[in-house]
């Protein structure tokens, strides 16, 4: 098991380069770059200033090559220095440090909430198949996968005005939203955090009872599940010891992929719910060619992907007996 994590965590180190390689690389394969747009809106105005112009380029080296612009990029973010925003006019560090804290609670929050809801319906709709429990929870499965998560974000806004008279927007009150973290704020956060967290965690949810109870029912019907009957072993023991266990590992491999997709999957459920996360920032970094920001949160999301990727993996090794069986050949 040692060998098996040294030679993960070695893994790692060329992974994470290649992902800033590739990162950077697809920031800068469009036509231009942030001066190109800026450019385009002093035209619009009327005018270009050109010392401004010749001083973007000066300080931030776009008129380097890209190798050489990738070369200080790196050189910086071996420092914690990622850079400045040329959009935000900020350093890259105070733009993430104020916006991924909260995405990765909303990720975390979503991953338990998903697990909560899909590990006993998953459970319930496999040992009572074709009962009415199990039409039930494919149906709902079957609308979550359907329902796009911006169209349930309107819902909840819309119910929330029209019969409570409040709104489900952000992740803050007005009162808070510049104040200083204290008790009261984190009370804040969390009364608001259940709406962004159960419309991300819909499409996770329906997806991990489908293959929760795909998977048990398969186990349920092999011979060692029908001899452990055989012998009288009490049917919560039979199911819950080795079975469940087997069928769990979809939830384990969840750790890994949860933050991507909440970030790539929540730029349009946060713009509908105002939410300061990663996803808009992104958006717009991208749209305006904003290299450093948009590098940044890529290969600051993808290295913490990466990281939950490997905790999966242990926790995989740790849950099934085969894995570690595999791991010690």
């Amino acid at each position: 098991m040692l060998r098996y994590v040294v030679r993960r965590l070695l893994y790692m180190v060329p992974t994470i380069f290649l992902i800033s390689l590739v990162a950077f690389l697809i920031i800068s394969l469009p036509p231009g770059d942030y001066l190109t747009t800026l450019i385009t809106q002093m035209r619009a105005q009327g005018g270009i200033d050109q010392g401004r112009i010749a001083a973007l380029e000066l300080r931030y080296g776009l008129d380097s090559p890209i190798y050489v612009q990738y070369l200080k990029w790196m050189q910086g973010i071996m420092v914690g220095d990622f850079g400045e925003s040329f959009q935000l006019n900020r350093p890259v560090t105070e733009v993430l440090a104020q916006r991924l804290p909260l995405t990765v609670a909303i990720a975390l929050c979503t991953l338990i909430f998903t697990w909560i809801i899909a590990l006993p319906v998953g459970l319930y709709s496999a040992i009572r198949q074709y009962k009415v429990g199990d039409y039930l929870a494919t149906t709902i499965g079957f609308l979550g996968l359907a329902v796009p998560n911006f169209l349930i974000a309107l819902v909840l806004m819309y119910f929330g005005y029209r019969f409570f008279g409040m709104s489900v927007g952000g992740l803050f009150s007005p009162d808070y939203v510049d104040a200083r973290w204290n008790i009261g704020k984190i009370l804040d956060l969390l009364s608001h955090l259940w709406v962004p967290v159960v419309v991300l965690g819909m499409a996770g949810t329906a997806g991990l009872i489908r293959i929760l109870r795909a998977n048990l029912l398969d186990e349920l019907r092999k011979p060692y599940v029908i001899a452990a009957r055989a012998r009288g072993i009490p049917e919560r023991k039979v199911i819950l010891k080795y079975p469940l266990r087997v069928a769990m590992n979809p939830f384990i491999s969840t750790i890994g992929w949860v933050l991507p997709a909440l970030v790539s999957g929540e730029v349009i459920v946060a713009q509908v719910l105002s939410l300061p996360t990663t996803g808009p920032v992104l958006l717009s970094s991208l749209l305006s060619q904003d290299m450093y920001l948009a590098g940044s949160i890529i290969f600051v999301v993808s290295v913490l992907t990466v990281i939950g990727t490997l905790l999966s993996d242990f926790a995989l090794a740790w849950l099934d007996p085969r894995i570690r069986l595999r791991i010690s050949r």
